[in-house]
């Protein structure tokens, strides 16, 4: 028999570990509250806390991103600036 896998969001997993991390239910009563696995929500937290480091770096990355976005953009206005002047000045010379 086949089972089917549920698939659970980000913020769901996010909801059960920081539960999880308060301690103030067990990892089996967490379990029956959310209809999973206690081992599944062992993983998450292990996983929660091998990543939490780059939570804190995520806001700098983005920063820098957004930041290069904006230079992409200026550079993608500038180079349609020059394509327009461009064409103007051989239609110009013909």
């Amino acid at each position: 028999m086949k089972r089917n896998k549920r698939k659970f969001t980000a913020s769901f997993k996010a909801q059960v570990v920081l539960e999880a991390l308060k301690e103030r239910q067990t990892i089996n009563e967490l379990a029956q509250i959310y209809e999973i696995h206690p081992n599944q929500i062992s993983m998450w937290k292990k996983e929660f806390l091998a990543n939490a480091d780059k939570i804190f770096g995520a806001d700098s990355d983005r920063k820098q991103n957004l930041q290069s976005e904006k230079e992409k953009d200026e550079l993608f206005k500038q180079i349609g600036q020059l394509k327009v002047e461009n064409d103007w000045l051989k239609k110009k010379l013909h």
